[in-house]
């Protein structure tokens, strides 16, 4: 526990002194110890065969969230709340302090469970399933599923908070609308989880017993497994995608880490726009790969001090072209491969590579180029100093209609304004600060960047 904040510690500590508060039964209620047993067991092993070797595929979390609902469904609260605890504490974590991801792993599902057995009971759901009312039990069991994921998402975003500090002025009424997003995210397919675990139980209580309930596990393997694949893949892009940041990063020591700035700002303007997720997805590649052409780009160009000469400028100009060849391949990356080649546009058609105006530009280069300029303008530079966000700001709203989309500059705004922003410090700034300044600054042209 010792690499979390103070903070966050004992905010683990009191979700596990929660979830042992009720764990208790309450005075003469029995504990159905056999049934469990069967279902604890049941789902600490489906569990660990899912992170086994075996499977040989990256775990997704929360896959067999149906035998902890079904146990909601079918036992007492406190009782359904020991079904998530062995395979909580028992199972293996990936990462340090291990002790306080088990203790916040069973401290998190017991306190869901029981909460969502509470209100399964409260509605008069186990006596829906006891007599195998399906439409009643429909209803209850909605119920119980949405007070599982919003405990869920509750206290996630409760250790997120905790975890990463004190949101950013400006930036506390974005808590609220990012834990509304994540609910709404873990609700689809928790009310999946919630139908398997009703239909578990439902075939529990019937003439077949528990057996016959195992088998709804079967459906529920098979689409594991899918999305595993699909998590595979996803994971095999992220490794492409950092392989080549980190080139650029090795290459360009000044801009080291000026990929991931500009594709979280790309992020937060398509979020500003109201994008969809996937594209929105899309977008962050689009900034994290921008600048990837620089890979062709000779190194005593990208860190030489001062202004370029127009052959050197000619050879910089390069590096989108350069880009798009070393992309355009790369299937899933979609209209990202776009951004990458066009990013340097200008609105009044004075950019480059190919001089677009407009509506000609696509959409996502004008999403990059000004998350780009931003982060230019923030970063100090072998060729010019950091300014700080407000002036940056100001310029891109000076900029708006001839270098930059105006749309795409008032989005920004309004999300830092929200969250806030924090520019990158580095070794390499000390070592820029003794740096002249270019004959032509950046203030006048925001779109001569390298």
């Amino acid at each position: 526990m010792e690499a979390l904040p103070a903070r966050a510690r004992a905010y683990v500590v009191c979700v596990a002194l929660a979830a042992l508060v009720c764990l208790p039964p309450p005075p003469g209620a029995p504990t159905p110890w056999r049934a469990v047993a069967l279902l604890a067991a049941l789902y600490a092993g489906c569990e660990r065969l899912a992170r086994s070797r075996l499977v040989a595929a990256p775990h997704p979390g929360g896959t067999f969230h149906p035998v902890l609902l079904a146990g909601a469904f079918l036992l007492p609260p406190h009782a359904a709340a020991l079904v998530a605890l062995p395979g909580a504490l028992l199972l293996p974590v990936e990462r340090r302090p291990y002790l306080a991801r088990r203790l916040w792993r069973a401290g998190q599902l017991v306190l869901a469970v029981w909460a969502a057995g509470r209100v399964h009971l409260a509605t008069g759901g186990r006596d829906a399933v006891a007599d195998c009312d399906v439409p009643g039990a429909l209803a209850t069991a909605g119920a119980a599923v949405v007070v599982f994921c919003l405990v869920l998402t509750l206290l996630d975003g409760g250790i997120v908070a905790l975890t990463a500090g004190v949101p950013p002025r400006g930036g506390r009424t974005a808590a609220p609308d990012a834990w509304w997003r994540l609910f709404l995210r873990s609700l689809v397919p928790l009310t999946v989880h919630g139908l398997a675990g009703l239909m578990m139980a439902l075939l529990w209580r019937s003439p077949y017993g528990p057996v016959a309930a195992l088998f709804v596990l079967l459906p529920m393997g098979v689409s594991w497994w899918a999305f595993a694949q699909y998590h595979r893949e996803r994971a095999a892009h992220q490794a492409t995608i950092r392989a080549l940041v980190q080139a650029v990063d090795i290459k360009d020591g000044y801009t080291r880490g000026h990929s991931e700035r500009v594709g979280r700002a790309s992020m937060m303007i398509a979020r500003e726009l109201g994008m969809d997720d996937e594209r929105v997805e899309v977008l962050r590649f689009a900034g994290i790969l921008h600048d990837v052409g620089k890979l062709g780009v000779p190194t005593r160009l990208l860190t030489k001090n001062g202004p370029l000469t127009p052959e050197e400028r000619r050879v910089i100009e390069l590096h989108p072209e350069y880009g798009h060849e070393m992309v355009r391949g790369i299937s899933f990356l979609g209209e990202a491969r776009a951004a990458v080649l066009h990013h340097h546009e200008r609105l009044d058609g004075s950019g480059y590579p190919y001089g677009l105006a407009g509506g000609q530009i696509p959409e996502s280069a004008r999403v990059v180029a000004v998350a780009d300029a931003f982060d230019a303008m923030t970063s100090t530079r072998s060729y010019s100093r950091a300014r700080p966000v407000p002036v940056a700001l100001e310029e891109l709203r000076r900029c708006a209609g001839t270098h930059f989309d105006p749309r795409m500059v008032g989005a920004l705004v309004r999300a830092i304004g929200r969250t806030g922003w924090h520019p990158a410090v580095t070794a390499d700034d000390a070592r820029a600060t003794d740096v002249p300044e270019p004959a032509a600054p950046v203030t006048g042209r925001p779109g001569a960047r390298r």
